[in-house]
């Protein structure tokens, strides 16, 4: 695998101190540079840039996997097993409402991996993953 290279990602918000206590505070996400319309995120390592656009808000399809209906615009992060875990339980404990609640996909097959599926206040999906076998991340 090649050498971890962070991405950058932009996305529609509908209000930035909804969105900056939520990513900052309930996730964790260090804070960048913001102005009133914008906020950046180091999220897990990698630059996320929340936009107020709140007309390009809408709520995503979804398609089954695993027996469960995935939104199809989503993003996340893969995380240590561990750290996951960790995250699963703090989640739990804010009384976040789950999509998908956290629960292992694909269990005894390729691909086995831990999952959840939250929205963040702006009804963005998220998924946050986890593998205890790294090499599963693109296995076929």
């Amino acid at each position: 695998m090649s050498q971890f290279k962070p991405f950058h990602l932009a996305f529609p918000i509908r209000d930035i101190e909804e969105t900056r206590a939520f990513y900052g505070g309930l996730l964790g996400c260090e804070i960048g540079r913001s102005t009133e319309k914008w906020i950046d995120f180091n999220f897990f390592g990698h630059q996320l840039s929340a936009h107020v656009k709140p007309e390009e808000l809408n709520q995503a399809q979804a398609n089954q996997v695993d027996g469960k209906n995935v939104p199809v615009r989503h993003f996340g992060a893969i995380l240590p097993w561990d750290e996951w875990h960790a995250l699963a339980d703090k989640l739990k404990a804010e009384e976040t409402e789950f999509i998908i609640e956290p629960y292992i996909r694909f269990q005894g097959e390729v691909g086995e991996q831990a999952t959840m599926f939250f929205l963040d206040p702006s009804g963005n999906a998220l998924e946050f993953k986890s593998f205890q076998d790294e090499s599963q991340i693109f296995a076929k």
